[in-house]
């Protein structure tokens, strides 16, 4: 109510000021365009006052104290309640003025809500963080005192135990980059440099760093390209690292006598197109929209058992996305997965 009435106040200060300016103006023109003597006067400005007084207060008051509400309300943060004015607002500058109130109040709105989301996002981001940190340093530690406390005598167990050791130790150092490489990409440090390069050549070289891996889970690990694929425009190493990421994704997940293929084909459009495809798992519905999320994971001990992080995804979504491209997934559980992407080609030249 106090608001409401200082609006008020406000109002009548502002009509009163317009009312003085406009019933001088008009009486000094009608007294001099008619030659009234000067006695007819205080009736002609009362007349005149009046009149003016009402008018700018009918126009000014409503329309104020709407603008006063919705700095109110901008200002308190209660957004639920804010609204656009009954007018256009293109009528006069005042009518303006309350329109461009409430796009301030609306865009407030947003950057508080972008805010909240970073809040939350930074806090879960944290969370999972030290999460992930805790499982390998649990284990390196009771592992390392059981070793002090006498097991380093038996032979058999304690290299069991530093093979533990020494599998954390690993996590924790993928973790690490994984962490930088997220960092980099937070800060938008993630340089890249685009130069062409045979994609083939990439291709043949995660094959063969892969292929011990998929011999020890008994796995088919096959590249499908053509001799005259052209070569590609990108960043060498990141592609490699996509491709890596994906390949290692494709065998460890994947069953005993599977199969992974590294399929690549120029598309009419140019580009040319890379999948992996295995006939492994495979992935429900419901996960594959959430595969590139930072830490999550469809199989959360399976996931930790084969080392990985939950950050790889997440980091092949923002390369891919630095080279103007998308990861797309096709996948059903118990009929393995497909993940592809696309690059550009050289121009062919005339």
């Amino acid at each position: 109510m106090a608001q409401q009435w200082t609006g008020h106040k406000l109002s009548r200060r502002l009509a009163l000021s317009v009312t003085a300016v406009a019933a001088l103006a008009l009486l000094a023109l009608i007294m001099a365009g008619h030659g009234l003597p000067l006695e007819y006067g205080g009736g002609v400005l009362l007349v005149i006052g009046l009149g003016s007084y009402l008018v700018a207060y009918r126009l000014l008051a409503n329309r104020l104290s709407f603008a006063r509400a919705t700095v109110d309300r901008i200002l308190q943060s209660d957004f639920a309640n804010l609204e656009p004015a009954e007018e256009s607002g293109t009528s006069d500058e005042l009518g303006a003025l309350i329109d461009e109130l409430y796009r301030t109040g609306v865009g407030v709105e947003k950057k508080m809500q972008d805010l909240e989301r970073i809040e939350h996002y930074r806090r879960e981001f944290l969370g999972n963080v030290s999460h992930e940190l805790k499982t390998p340093i649990f284990s390196i530690r009771g592992f390392a005192e059981t070793l002090l406390e006498g097991a380093l005598e038996d032979e058999q167990n304690s290299r069991s135990f530093v093979q533990i050791i020494q599998r954390n130790a690993e996590r924790l150092n993928n973790l690490a980059e994984d962490l930088g490489d997220v960092t980099r990409i937070e800060m938008g440090e993630l340089e890249m440099t685009i130069e062409p390069f045979s994609l083939m050549l990439v291709i043949n070289e995660v094959i063969e760093t892969l292929e011990p891996l998929a011999e020890t889970k008994e796995v088919s690990l096959r590249s499908k390209v053509t001799n005259d694929l052209p070569d590609v425009t990108g960043d060498r190493e990141r592609i490699r690292q996509v491709l890596t990421n994906l390949v290692d994704n494709a065998v460890k997940y994947n069953t005993s006598g599977g199969h992974v293929n590294v399929v690549a084909h120029l598309l009419p459009s140019g580009k040319v197109n890379v999948s992996v495809v295995d006939d492994g798992i495979g992935i429900s519905h419901e996960h594959i929209t959430r595969l590139t999320e930072r830490f999550f994971r469809v199989d959360t001990s399976r996931s930790r058992s084969e080392g990985g992080t939950g950050l790889g995804l997440a980091i092949v979504k923002h390369i891919l996305g630095a080279h103007g491209s998308r990861l797309l997934t096709e996948s059903s559980p118990g009929r393995g997965s497909t993940f592809g992407f696309s690059l550009p080609t050289l121009p062919q030249k005339l």
